[in-house]
């Protein structure tokens, strides 16, 4: 290798290491994903097959982890009956310009993957994930993020069958608990 194309390799590594320098810094989607860590309460409306919905509660306590890049979200609560949790994984995706997220619980032994933009006004995340549901076959799981202050988060899921319509599966209203415990 002569001198001059070490020099050019070394050069392309540098320029390499810089965009994926600019691909890893946190900007400010990541900063509006801060804005949830703490203490949270949950009040969830599932609908299990029926008109009427089974109603609970339970607790979530949300954190940045790897340097403020991704939130750590881990619920706690009861589903049918029993105990349940979650642990959901979301980012910004500063590459693809979507947010993405992971989410793992007790009552499966699969790891969903979701992926989906922000509303023009930040106020809404809405993202899909694909999947073969053990009754319905392959679904579309769509998770709707709402805003509703710094305090309040809505969640709701549809799962979408394939070739059928949209159902609505739950809805979640997340509150902030202060350092007191009293809900804002």
């Amino acid at each position: 290798m002569t001198m001059e194309s070490k020099q050019q390799a070394k050069m392309e590594m540098q320029a390499m290491m810089e965009n994926f320098k600019k691909m890893a810094k946190p900007g400010a989607p990541h900063k509006l994903l801060a804005g949830l860590e703490g203490s949270w309460t949950t009040r969830t409306k599932a609908w299990m097959g029926g008109d009427k919905p089974v109603e609970t509660t339970g607790t979530c306590v949300q954190k940045m982890i790897l340097g403020g890049r991704y939130l750590q979200q881990e619920y706690s609560g009861e589903m049918m009956g029993e105990s349940f949790s979650g642990i959901n994984l979301i980012g910004f995706d500063n590459q693809s310009q979507k947010f993405v997220s992971t989410w793992i619980d007790t009552m499966s032994t699969g790891i969903y993957y979701f992926e989906g933009k922000a509303s023009a006004d930040g106020k809404t995340i809405t993202q899909e994930s694909h999947y073969d549901d053990p009754d319905k076959g392959p679904v579309v799981w769509r998770s709707v993020t709402r805003f509703v202050d710094k305090n309040t988060l809505e969640y709701v899921m549809y799962l979408i069958p394939e070739g059928g319509k949209k159902e609505k599966m739950s809805e979640m209203t997340v509150s902030r608990v202060s350092a007191t415990g009293i809900v804002h």
